[in-house]
């Protein structure tokens, strides 16, 4: 089976873990410490505050931005259910965004027009998540100039874009976004097992993330409600989390991040490749937003189904059968029952249900060679030209 997408691993990240293994820390040390400096530097961002996963950061930057109950987040329904579980952990309601049906980001136009009508209900969101969906950013630009009209704050789910570029600079770098957060799961671009980071250029933001990370508590006496009673004492000022991550997991992100630009090279030559390859079948491929250079930890097509025979299902059931591991990114938050139980039903975001239904991820990932991808590519032409599972 050809995944969708895998962790690449050599003897250098082994070598990296095994370190830590034999050193005197194995979670919040120094090793967390350089990670999390390595990734701010790499990025051109203040601070990094490295956590368990990137749930967890999109649940800290929630709160370190002070989403609470009866407060609104906005988001895409075309993402992962944390972009949009975040504000639900804070108490928050949630709302959507509809998608461009040419990028398949948050479309920033709808964005406009919903906050219109909201200013003019009283109801305008608290934080907006914008998901970097596949590697590529929304139009931040345009979303940095609506938060500063309307007042709300600005996390970029940047868990597929590590790597990536907007208006000529890091995702990540904070010139759009308070936050930025990203996700090391192994199929993402660089991995750590599990973990995330949070990034981020205000400093009074990555003192309460740390915070947040670690129970609430704190050993800075400008924060403690009386003097402190010795070397030992510590102060829980907030609820806060478990969210740390370990120095081993660390080790392995510092290692990962010295083969950053090699993993992304890679991946933009297999997206050439299938845009190449591709063109002339009843697909829509992936389109780029402007100013943005796409990080690709996925590549996405979407099925013309007016043109086939073969449905959606037998398009995407008759890969897996050839051992290509399609997958879908992603179901319509919106859509979930947990969801549909708060108010949102189909119909609801048009365009993120037509893309839904139409869309297939393919098998993109460093370690993946040409001979796979032009299986991959021979299967998908076979399936849409011949019209038989």
């Amino acid at each position: 089976m050809i995944p969708y997408g895998r962790q690449s691993l050599d003897q250098a990240d082994i070598d990296a873990v095994v370190e830590v293994l034999q050193s005197d820390w194995l979670t919040q040390g120094p090793t967390l410490e350089r990670f999390e400096v390595a990734m701010a530097a790499r990025v051109e961002a203040g601070f990094g505050v490295a956590v368990c996963n990137a749930t967890a950061a999109l649940h800290i930057a929630c709160l370190a931005a002070d989403l609470g109950q009866g407060d609104l987040l906005w988001t895409t329904p075309n993402t992962f259910l944390a972009s949009a579980n975040c504000g639900r952990y804070c108490g928050a309601d949630v709302d959507f965004v509809d998608i461009d049906p040419l990028t398949w980001n948050l479309d920033a136009r709808l964005l406009a027009r919903k906050l219109e009508v909201a200013e003019r209900d009283g109801r305008l969101p608290k934080v907006l998540v914008a998901v970097a969906f596949s590697g590529q950013s929304c139009d931040m630009r345009s979303i940095a100039q609506l938060a500063t009209r309307y007042g709300f704050t600005v996390i970029e789910d940047a868990s597929h874009a590590v790597g990536a570029t907007y208006a000529g600079r890091p995702v990540g770098c904070g010139e759009f976004a308070a936050m930025t957060v990203f996700s090391f799961h192994p199929v993402k671009i660089i991995t750590t097992g599990e973990g995330g980071m949070v990034m981020t250029n205000r400093p009074e933001l990555a003192e309460r993330l740390r915070r947040l990370r670690s129970h609430g508590m704190t050993r800075d006496p400008v924060h403690m409600d009386e003097p402190s009673h010795g070397p030992w004492y510590y102060q829980q000022v907030e609820l806060g989390f478990n969210y740390r991550m370990t120095d081993i997991q660390a080790a392995l992100g510092l290692s990962q991040l010295n083969k950053l630009d090699a993993f992304i090279g890679r991946r933009r030559a297999l997206a050439a490749r299938y845009q190449a390859a591709l063109t002339d079948l009843p697909l829509t491929l992936p389109c780029a937003q402007t100013e943005a250079e796409s990080a690709w930890h996925l590549y996405v097509v979407r099925l013309q189904t007016e043109r086939l025979t073969l449905s959606h299902r037998e398009v995407f059931e008759a890969l897996r059968a050839a051992g290509i591991g399609v997958n879908l990114h992603y179901i319509p938050v919106h859509l979930q029952p947990y969801y549909r139980e708060l108010g949102f039903t189909s119909g609801d975001f048009p365009e993120a249900e037509r893309y839904y239904a139409q869309a297939i991820s393919l098998p993109i990932f460093p370690a993946m060679s040409e001979t796979q991808q032009d299986y991959v590519i021979e299967q998908l032409r076979r399936l849409l030209t011949t019209g038989k599972a």
